[in-house]
């Protein structure tokens, strides 16, 4: 029997058209991804393994969508996302549901509640959970082993007096091109993490942010008058890859002050939302540029 699939959105315009062209009784169960997030490996297996639980016929009044968070970052404003996996369960142009993380049972439990049991439950074990393998595990992949070069990495440039303005060029230099010893990395992104008291490690530029969630700390930043340097991680693969494990946070962006990992976009606006003066030590004066 056909069943229902998790369907990829490749654009804004298609994500539009799936939504505009449905009735209003239609349900949607929107799923945010980035592909190199193990938990959304994960997720991806169980909302599949979930889709596939009601027929095809479905289709008229039930849709899986499958969105990349960071290649659409439009769609995840909208929807507020500020860490992946993410679910959003909507009618009518109404949230009706939402679901951050990869728990098997609460995924099940949101859709069953607006979407009912699907005719073909069996594929969703008795105890809530897919069908699925282990959880993945992220592994670092080197740059050696994607390019083979050993060519031996230049020095990095200081941002300790840097205040991003909007006339920043949209790519960093890079600063480096080879696979650097692990401690010589790590000594490395010590020193990178002090350069600025307030250090942001983005995809992109301040003034021309490369992901969604990159774009949402650089306002952040701004509308708390923030002095801050960074770092565009897009220009460096290996800053990029050894810095997950530097701070043990596998998501960009990062941020620091005075060297010390705050976290991510979710953990900064937690921190705001605790403490309004958070960035109070770290704004610029009313003569900085």
């Amino acid at each position: 029997m056909a069943t229902l699939t998790l369907q990829e959105i490749p654009s804004e315009a298609a994500f539009n058209q799936h939504i505009s062209s449905a009735p209003p009784s239609h349900l949607h169960v929107i799923y945010f991804h980035t592909p190199w997030a193990a938990p959304c490996a994960q997720t991806n297996t169980i909302l599949s393994a979930l889709a596939s639980t009601y027929p095809s016929s479905r289709s008229s009044d039930l849709s899986f969508l499958c969105i990349n968070a960071e290649e659409l970052p439009d769609i995840s404003e909208i929807y507020d996302v500020t860490a992946v996996p993410y679910l959003v369960v909507q009618r009518d142009g109404k949230t009706l549901e939402t679901v951050s993380g990869s728990d098997a049972s609460k995924l099940r439990a949101a859709v069953e509640k607006h979407a009912g049991t699907g005719s073909n439950a069996a594929h969703v074990n008795g105890n809530g959970t897919a069908n699925v393998p282990p959880p993945l595990k992220a592994e670092q992949q080197s740059q050696a082993q994607t390019n083979g070069s050993s060519q031996q990495p230049t020095s990095t440039k200081d941002l300790s007096s840097y205040a991003p303005k909007p006339s920043d060029s949209q790519t960093a230099p890079a600063y480096s091109s080879g696979l650097e010893a692990r401690e010589e990395l790590n000594d490395r992104l010590a020193k990178l993490v002090k350069a600025a008291p307030v250090m942001l490690f983005m995809k992109g530029t301040p003034s021309a942010p490369q992901c969604g969630f990159s774009r949402q700390l650089v306002s952040i930043l701004r509308e708390n008058q923030v002095k801050y340097g960074f770092f565009n991680i897009l220009a460096d693969n290996d800053v990029r890859e050894g810095l997950k494990v530097f701070s043990d946070w596998p998501t960009f962006p990062q941020l620091y002050t005075n060297g010390e990992l705050v976290g991510g976009l979710d953990i900064v606006r937690e921190e705001l939302e605790a403490d309004p003066d958070f960035f109070a030590p770290y704004r610029a004066t009313a003569t900085t540029a």
